[in-house]
């Protein structure tokens, strides 16, 4: 379903090219290249904290997002966002290890699943929007669907939280040329309870107006320390992306 919605996104952008920019789609997909950490400890106060890079080995993996835009006249965006994450790590602890309550030995093989997927919804106000030049900020509304997995031959257990988050959007492109762009956004925030970022940068290049792809770096950061858990991480992804403005 997904390959026959691209498709015809693709199919319809061939052929129609019009005059006004409405609507925009970001096809954004690539490699996870690491985490530089990923500390978990569930529960908080009697869990184990493990730093999951350090012990286990992560399996390299892709990663996909789709990003739906409508800008209403030249300032105005509204956005909604689906990024779904699925990480896995592989081996086994070196100390005896309580996650969710339950005991993992240290030298057992062990697997660990990590799911963070994100809905988004956004608001964005460009404040410069020229031909060179496009700088806003907005509001974001984040569903956060997460899930940690431990599983080894002895134990299997693990904790799912899903939770809102509102978080600050930003954005801004620079076109040095007609058929380049440099573009740096994301969404932040940081509060007493913890924190999220999540950003890219990179280049792109226009093909024309109605298709350009882009090439960059993006990384997920952030966690959050409360009485039931602490986790905070730090991925890193290299992005390649397919745009469409209709």
């Amino acid at each position: 379903m997904k390959t026959a919605i691209c498709s015809l996104i693709l199919l319809i952008c061939s052929v129609y090219t019009p005059v006004l920019a409405q609507f925009n789609f970001d096809l954004e997909g690539g490699l996870i290249l690491g985490t530089t950490y990923n500390k978990v400890q569930i529960p908080s106060g009697s869990g184990t904290r493990v730093n999951l890079p350090e012990q286990l080995k992560l399996d390299r993996s892709a990663f996909y997002r789709i990003r739906a835009s409508y800008r209403i006249g030249n300032r105005h965006n509204i956005s909604a966002l689906f990024a779904p994450l699925t990480i896995h790590y592989r081996g086994a602890v070196s100390q005896n290890t309580n996650f969710n309550n339950s005991l993992f030995l240290p030298g057992q093989p062990l697997n660990v699943d990590y799911r963070f997927n994100s809905y988004r919804l956004t608001y964005r106000y460009d404040f410069f929007a020229n031909g060179k030049w496009r700088v806003g900020a907005g509001l974001t509304a984040k569903v956060r669907d997460a899930d940690i997995r431990f599983k080894s031959e002895y134990a299997d257990t693990h904790y799912d939280n899903l939770g809102f988050v509102p978080l600050i959007n930003f954005y801004a492109s620079w076109k040095p040329a007609y058929h380049w762009a440099v573009i740096l956004e994301g969404d932040a925030l940081a509060a007493k309870q913890g924190r999220a970022e999540d950003v890219f940068g990179g280049i792109a290049y226009n093909f024309n107006n109605t298709i350009a792809i882009k090439l960059g770096y993006r990384l997920l950061e952030g966690g959050a320390d409360n009485d039931k858990i602490y986790n905070f991480n730090w991925i890193n992804y290299a992005s390649a992306g397919l745009l469409i403005t209709l």
